[in-house]
């Protein structure tokens, strides 16, 4: 019984292993010293909130979210087209097209 235990504890330290790692990817980085203080609840504070506060929208507007959701996008145009187009439907295209025509005139001004 002993080997068992033993197994079942090696299994549960590298299962916490792995998901500090995942959590460690996925939490953003801890706030800086000064925003801290203003969480308080100091009248600035709402101001000095970076944009997006959510964790998931940050990590759905980072590099890799956007690669995935990229990804999630062509299987499902893939496996289920009409799917695809029925939740297509339901996105809000006008603010859609105007942030990647925000990105786009911002990527060209980079680049000069």
């Amino acid at each position: 019984m002993s080997s068992m235990d033993d197994a079942r504890r090696e299994t549960l330290a590298r299962m916490a292993q792995s998901r500090a790692q995942i959590r460690q990817l996925l939490d953003p980085p801890s706030p800086t010293a000064d925003s801290e203080g203003d969480e308080a609840g100091g009248a600035g504070a709402a101001e000095d909130r970076t944009f997006p506060r959510s964790r998931t929208m940050r990590a759905l507007l980072s590099g890799r979210g956007i690669g995935t959701a990229g990804a999630v996008l062509t299987g499902l145009l893939v496996a289920r087209p009409a799917l695809l187009v029925r939740a297509l439907r339901l996105i809000p295209t006008g603010a859609v097209a105007r942030l990647l025509l925000v990105k786009g005139i911002s990527w060209i001004k980079a680049r000069r």
